[in-house]
């Protein structure tokens, strides 16, 4: 069975989200990956709901599943990328993050999404490991909980240079969650570039709480989103894995540094993605 491919819309910047749904459409992606934004289903605009009703009628005319992301870059706070996080020092600030991320599956349910994925962000505040282990596991744990009544699975993805960007980090937190709505996004460039094992290893380490995989190419030790070819990773392994443990979940290509040229990179990884399962 081929790879379910799919594009996520942090990719698409310079496009309305249904202009870029219907390129997707076309190009043959079966899933979009929607970076909630400014403009992109925003969950704090008052009329968010009937967008997202709009967008899920625009997704179900195409035969399009879709997963909920929440890596935008300036939502919460103008001025700092990324912020506030689930392990800030301020309470108020963490709860500014979980209000954005309960309002995302809020949106995610409305969409008949298949996952919302989210990471810990990085410990600016610089707090020591265990409190800051504390703070993500009570924050993750609330999530799952306020998930599991929206029946929404949640897909935490381990992220370089935030508090959790290993796969042994991620055990850990998800042994401390201990909810069954709680499984993985696993980016295969992540792990290449953090030398954090083998991809296709880690695939098939994780198959049992795979939600949602991200793809690109990437060069060992930079976290940096490439083109498919501009890196230095192995792809016919990974997609081999996918495949030997049955993956039915989307495989979400993240290149979300060419927008400038989105139309032209989404279906060049198609194609490259789809001639290694011919």
């Amino acid at each position: 069975m081929p790879l379910r491919l799919g594009y996520n819309t942090n990719g698409f910047a310079h496009h309305r989200l249904d202009d870029a749904i219907e390129i997707l459409a076309d190009i043959g992606y079966r899933c979009v990956a929607i970076t909630l934004d400014h403009y992109t289903l925003n969950p704090f605009d008052a009329d968010w709901r009937e967008a997202a009703s709009r967008i899920g009628a625009r997704l179900d005319a195409h035969d399009l599943s879709c997963v909920v992301e929440t890596g935008a870059r300036f939502l919460l706070d103008p001025r700092r990328k990324h912020w506030p996080t689930l392990i800030s020092g301020d309470p108020a600030d963490r709860q500014r993050r979980l209000d954005f991320l309960r309002r995302s599956i809020d949106v995610a349910r409305e969409l008949n999404a298949e996952c919302v994925s989210f990471w810990s962000g990085a410990n600016h505040d610089r707090l020591p490991e265990d409190r800051a282990m504390s703070h993500l596991v009570t924050g993750c744990t609330e999530l799952a909980a306020f998930a599991a009544e929206r029946d929404m699975p949640l897909a935490f993805e381990p992220e370089p240079g935030m508090f959790i960007d290993t796969m042994e980090e991620f055990a850990a937190l998800r042994s401390a969650v201990a909810d069954p709505q709680f499984g993985l996004t696993l980016d295969v460039g992540h792990v290449h570039c953090l030398n954090d094992g083998n991809p296709a290893d880690r695939i098939r380490e994780f198959k049992d709480i795979l939600f949602n995989v991200h793809i690109e190419d990437m060069r060992r030790g930079t976290h940096d989103h490439l083109m498919f070819g501009a890196g230095d990773m192995e792809f016919p392994p990974i997609v081999s894995a996918l495949e030997s443990i049955q993956y039915t979940g989307p495989v979400n290509i993240e290149l979300s540094r060419h927008s400038h040229d989105a139309v032209n990179a989404a279906r060049r990884s198609f194609d490259f993605l789809t001639q290694l399962q011919a």
